[in-house]
């Protein structure tokens, strides 16, 4: 029969501890662990072991660091039994159409850039860039299509092409990363953002609205109308708001009633 107890030489919980040709089996939650007894060697065996699978002892009764309430068998056995995981396939970037042998941003518009090695160019181009640099390029080709004239750089057409490139690039990141809170954040704000100006495009310039969604690409949702439920309770309170302003009404109109009244006599009065 197993037994509930601790072992001799610190505060080891042991679940079952039974004898079966002199060894003694520990199990946790499913996890077992046979050490052979040798002469008190056990408590020797049982550190090893610890040890070995990633533990780490303190010094309050021998308990074990690690993930909280978790022995260390339970850990390795569940690291064993772990599946591989698969690798996710890449989405076809929106970056993808930049040709490698373009010049950045700031060294494209120099007039030095002629004269310069083909070695110096290569280091300049886009080919040995970060998509830092790819994504300052791909913002102004989506401004391009939008812009009014220019040196437009601020109109609501121009901010919604440049969130447009932060969105699809933050989409494809998290597509690879989908445990990254802080880019999930920025994603959702950027979102938000562009919606509240495609809205107030929408209400005040509809035909530039129009030409914006179709020019980025951008599939443009109506937001959700509220409806509140009709509860009992919405009804109890909707026909006493409506009894409560008959009544306001009624004493407006006895209110002027006796107004016009009170001037009659006056005027009356004032005629005798």
């Amino acid at each position: 029969m197993a037994a509930r107890g601790r072992s001799p030489g610190g505060g080891f919980p042991l679940a079952r501890a039974g004898r079966a040709r002199g060894h003694r089996v520990l199990q946790d939650g499913g996890a077992q662990a046979v050490i052979r007894e040798s002469g008190g060697g056990a408590m020797a065996a049982w550190l090893r072991g610890a040890w070995a699978l990633g533990g780490a002892v303190t010094g309050r009764g021998g308990c074990l660091r690690g993930a909280p309430g978790v022995s260390p068998f339970l850990q390795a056995c569940r690291g064993y039994a772990r599946p591989a995981r698969k690798k996710k396939m890449a989405l076809p970037s929106h970056l993808d159409d930049l040709p490698p042998t373009m010049l950045r941003k700031d060294y494209a518009n120099l007039p030095i850039m002629d004269k310069v090695d083909d070695v110096v160019k290569r280091l300049l181009s886009l080919e040995m860039s970060r998509q830092k640099e790819k994504l300052k390029i791909k913002k102004e080709q989506l401004a391009d299509k939008v812009r009014q004239s220019p040196n437009d750089n601020g109109s609501l057409e121009v901010q919604v092409a440049y969130l447009t490139a932060k969105i699809r690039t933050s989409q494809e990141h998290m597509h690879m990363h989908p445990k990254d809170k802080a880019t999930y954040r920025c994603l959702l704000m950027a979102i938000d953002r562009r919606k509240q100006l495609l809205g107030y495009l929408r209400r005040s310039r509809y035909d530039v609205f129009e030409k914006t969604c179709k020019e980025l690409d951008i599939e443009y949702v109506l937001p959700v109308q509220y409806r509140q439920r009709r509860s009992r309770r919405y009804l109890i309170k909707r026909e006493l708001r409506q009894k409560i302003l008959k009544e306001l009404r009624k004493k407006e109109l006895e209110n002027q009633e006796s107004e016009a009244k009170q001037e009659e006599q006056l005027n009356e009065g004032t005629s005798v």
